[in-house]
């Protein structure tokens, strides 16, 4: 039976095909000649300090409908206000209902590193990140071979784009250290069922190497969560439910890195 992972799959290559039909590769590369070099995400996320990457988040699978985020440019201005180190925007559209154009209107928004959150499958959604001014891309090991994850990051690479490799089980870190990941994301919850153990970051951070950037994500609730991860070794969290439904994104920001500072 297929997980929901394989479903939302299935979903992402026909909007692909959509969007391929309408733009071609090649005119996609043409966008990107002459545009600015992107952010050194990485290095951002490296600074002292746990990073919060503060997340443009409407819906989600498990939860269904979040916020109705009319201005996603004014959301993101309140996340750098709080103290976000990064900017993630969510483009996938049938089961978190994001869009190409959350993203545009982010990027022109905010000056800090933005990735571009999606089920990456091929090369066109490398591009298509490039061309819309993500600095960061998500690669979600669970959804990808060795040899296309090995492609996805090489090509990134090439284009200047930081890459959060995304596990959730011991193989899975293993493949993201074997094939040379620098920034790593320890998702919390498995996309194959959707439930969340917010044990996981602390039982996988052991095997991401200390010269890594460990990510921990899903379960950030408040502040007492930033504070768990810090202690169980994270650099960084990506959240996105607490902070679109907490009423105020940019103090929401500010607790959790107040909280880690105390960890």
């Amino acid at each position: 039976m297929p997980t929901v992972l394989d479903q939302i799959i299935d979903g992402v290559r026909e909007d692909l095909a959509g969007r391929e039909a309408i733009t071609s590769l090649e005119r996609l590369q043409r966008r990107c000649d002459g545009m600015p070099a992107p952010r050194d995400a990485e290095a951002v996320l490296r600074r002292p300090g746990l990073s919060v990457i503060a997340e443009v988040k409407r819906t989600s699978p498990s939860k269904g409908a979040l916020a109705e985020i009319p201005d996603p440019a004014a959301l993101a201005a309140a996340y750098a206000e709080g103290g976000a180190s990064a900017i993630s925007v969510l483009t996938e559209q049938r089961r978190f209902d994001g869009s190409l154009d959350d993203l545009d209107a982010v990027r022109a928004a905010v000056d800090l590193p933005v990735l571009r959150k999606d089920f990456m499958v091929s090369e066109y959604q490398v591009w298509e990140a490039r061309a819309h001014g993500a600095d960061i891309i998500l690669l979600i090991v669970a959804a990808l071979d060795d040899r296309r994850l090995a492609d996805l990051m090489a090509l990134a690479g090439s284009l200047g784009l930081t890459c959060l490799v995304e596990v959730h089980d011991e193989a899975e870190t293993t493949r993201a250290v074997d094939l040379g990941a620098t920034v790593i994301g320890v998702n919390n919850r498995n996309l194959r069922t959707l439930d969340v153990d917010i044990d996981t970051f602390a039982r996988l951070a052991p095997l991401i190497p200390p010269e890594c950037v460990r990510v921990a994500e899903s379960g950030v609730r408040g502040p007492d969560e930033a504070a768990l991860f810090t202690r169980a070794g994270a650099d960084a969290i990506l959240v996105g439910e607490a902070l679109v439904v907490g009423g105020d994104p940019a103090a929401g920001v500010r607790s959790m890195i107040e909280a880690a500072s105390r960890a």
